[in-house]
């Protein structure tokens, strides 16, 4: 029996994919990183929650009671969450764990919180390269996937890993900390980049994959140029270059394997990433698919969307391509929303079935757009989306990246 438990806050470094939101939204500095885990200090810590929404994966909401605190070096050390000590028989324990769900429960209102992975996706793997044990990628190739006169250079930039193992599934995200140093002498923070390619490579039985990377080259309200650190030395690295891969990380923004599975995709940008590792998927394994993909991909202009080109190619019978633009010239502006608005009829009939999956990924913008016209269109049917989005979510069937 614990004489005066503790709860103590912790990050799953096993489903932790190094976001570094958490330590951006911490008010009193409680967590902080090192080159292979997220951790939170229990001396500062406040639970103020302010950490739970911004988590994508629900990695943060771990509560422990303790005799003792698990320090900092502890955690730095952890590839999983060690196991959970027996529950303390006191009333103080029991009430320790009744604020935490509490406290939780109003956390996760709206958008943030854990969702389970599809029932039907296959387990992954996950943190098996840190910081301090990277896997070594050879660049294999580098090609601008926008049109060269536009401002937009987004490239899709193809990694191989010779003879190094790294199984990914369909949805899941890679690290790259960019190399030198930042203005207070410390590593850089890791980016994550969704893979775009499918689990078997960008061909079938290759030990690669893609990801999709757009060049930030910004203007400053000074008047100066903003060049992003990470997405320039992506975006200049040359045949035959090598680089250092962390990951792979996520296990709940995944694929289902159902090929009854109808999958909405939701994205703009660099957000089409993982789409296109379903896609590929799906046209690889399902000849005749009973489900159907439906893509609804926002850009300024046909040349700044990627994979304009490849999109183009592929079969109505595999996917339904809803391509809209913002900055077509001599033509009203179109948002991804207002085509789902359009498309009301369609997508209101897969609202109605089990088995629709809906994935949204891009700018933070596009998820309140989508959510605005998910609740119209489901009004219009008579559903309730915020009960059936619940469903969903509960179910691993509703899922968002934004960034």
């Amino acid at each position: 029996m614990l004489d005066a438990p503790v709860k103590q806050h912790l990050i799953d470094p096993e489903i932790c994919i190094r976001c570094n939101t958490c330590e951006a939204t911490c008010p009193v500095d409680a967590i902080t990183h090192d080159d292979n885990n997220y951790v939170v200090d229990a001396a500062k810590c406040n639970f103020c929650m302010d950490c739970i929404p911004p988590c994508p994966t629900g990695s943060i909401d771990n509560w422990f009671v303790v005799n003792k605190v698990f320090s900092i070096e502890d955690q730095f050390s952890w590839l999983e969450l060690p196991p959970k000590p027996p529950e303390a028989e006191t009333s103080t324990a029991d009430a320790l764990d009744d604020e935490a769900q509490h406290l939780l429960d109003e956390a996760h209102t709206g958008a943030g919180g854990h969702v389970p992975a599809p029932a039907s996706a296959a387990k992954p793997r996950i943190n098996l390269f840190n910081r301090a044990k990277p896997a070594i990628a050879t660049v294999t190739g580098n090609l601008r996937i926008t049109a060269p006169d536009t401002d937009s250079d987004v490239r899709h930039i193809i990694l191989d890993f010779g003879t190094v193992a790294f199984p990914l599934l369909e949805g899941q995200s890679i690290g790259i900390v960019p190399p030198g140093r930042d203005a207070n002498g410390r590593s850089h923070t890791m980016r994550l980049y969704s893979i775009a390619s499918p689990r078997d490579g960008e061909r079938p039985n290759t030990n690669n994959l893609a990801i999709t990377v757009k060049r930030v080259h910004e203007p400053r309200d000074d008047g100066t140029m903003f060049a992003g650190i990470a997405s320039n030395f992506l975006c200049d690295l040359t045949l035959g270059a090598t680089i250092e891969v962390i990951g792979p990380f996520g296990a709940t923004f995944l694929m289902p394997d159902d090929p009854d599975a109808d999958i909405v995709m939701i994205c703009t940008g660099t957000g089409s990433a993982p789409f296109r590792g379903f896609t590929e998927r799906r046209r690889r394994t399902a000849s005749t698919p009973r489900g159907r993909l439906h893509l609804y991909f926002g850009a300024r202009t046909p040349g700044e969307l990627p994979y304009f080109g490849p999109l183009q190619r592929l079969p109505e019978t595999l996917i339904v391509k809803e391509l809209v633009y913002s900055r077509i010239p001599e033509q009203p502006r179109e948002y991804v929303q207002d085509r789902m608005r359009s498309r009301s009829a369609s997508l209101a009939a897969l609202l109605a079935k089990d088995t629709l999956h809906i994935y949204i990924c891009g700018v933070h913008g596009l998820e309140s757009g989508a959510e605005a016209a998910l609740t119209d269109i489901a009004a219009n049917a008579g559903l309730d989306w915020s009960a059936l989005r619940a469903r969903m979510r509960a179910e691993g069937r509703f899922h968002v990246e934004t960034y």
